[in-house]
């Protein structure tokens, strides 16, 4: 029986020696792709430092990539902007989401087979995490919440999207200063008498994964009828109501402020209250913001 002890005593040291070994020998680098909602992860290690030598030691290198991924991506995942005033690690700390959690949508991300560099000194691989996933989870209500309405229907051109613009600097709400609106998992969208006109509750999660997409203003800027890409118009459609966006607010400028009158032409509406609960929303950012590198 001790004998049974130390031989799993031995296997839990030698397992968790591995795993510290390879996240000391293992780099990684990357970026949140916030137009594309996914983390682009690149894992190396250097054979030389690692004292791995080849053609033996390769397959020894592709365990110590897989061994310390996962605890090379968490920090990064971790400290992914939900809304305006918190990351991840926050909701962790609050027990709104476990660990086991966040390591299942990390260890779900498809890996690329491992490449070695052209003077065989590194070995690497690509992993793509997909922010679709953390959205689902972190979208909890059963049913969307109700949407602010007009006491009386006013007529108002159906759209079939939203689109706000908001990618050049604009007063920060409460402060005298102005900023870029930067991205974030769930934004809330406000007009200018600071009623919330848009969040995460309002999404029927039938409809969607994800409350809002992030492009670059190139994307809707295109020579097409509507102006707009193949892609983003299978979103929005061809006939998309366009906000300029008034200002920005939050302790982390995330939410976008839009004129009252613009926010009437939402609310007033069935059908463009509507494209709320469906996600039909688009943010057009400062090209700068959109990915977020470590």
């Amino acid at each position: 029986m001790v004998q049974i002890k130390r031989m799993i005593l031995s296997g839990l040291l030698l397992v968790l020696g591995n795993r510290l070994f390879a996240q000391n020998m293992v780099n990684i680098s990357g970026s949140v792709m916030w137009e594309h909602l996914e983390i682009n992860a690149d894992l190396s290690v250097n054979l030389a430092q690692a004292g791995i030598q080849l053609p033996t030691g390769r397959i020894y290198a592709e365990e110590l990539i897989s061994d310390g991924y996962q605890h090379l991506i968490r920090p990064q995942l971790l400290s992914l902007p939900i809304d305006s005033s918190t990351i991840l690690r926050d909701l962790l700390e609050q027990g709104k989401i476990s660990l086991k959690t966040t390591d299942l949508i990390s260890g779900a991300a498809p890996a690329r087979a491992p490449a070695m560099s052209t003077d065989l000194s590194t070995l690497s691989t690509h992993y793509t995490v997909d922010l679709r996933q953390l959205s689902t989870v972190l979208m909890r209500h059963d049913h969307p919440s109700d949407i602010m309405r007009t006491l009386i229907a006013t007529p108002v051109v159906s759209y079939t999207g939203i689109i706000i613009i908001a990618n050049d600097p604009m007063p920060v709400h409460g402060k005298r200063s102005s900023a870029l609106t930067l991205p974030c998992l769930f934004p809330k969208v406000w007009d200018t008498d600071m009623n919330l006109i848009y969040d995460r509750s309002m999404v029927d999660k039938q409809s969607t994964t994800t409350m809002v997409r992030y492009v670059p203003p190139q994307r809707i800027f295109q020579d097409t009828p509507s102006g707009l890409d193949p892609e983003l118009e299978a979103l929005v459609g061809n006939n998309p109501l366009r906000i300029i966006a008034r200002g920005v607010f939050g302790i982390r400028p995330t939410d976008p402020i839009i004129d009252r009158d613009d926010a009437l032409l939402i609310i007033s509406s069935e059908q463009n209250r509507t494209l709320l609960r469906e996600g039909k929303v688009v943010i057009v950012l400062d090209n700068t913001t959109l990915t977020t590198t470590f």
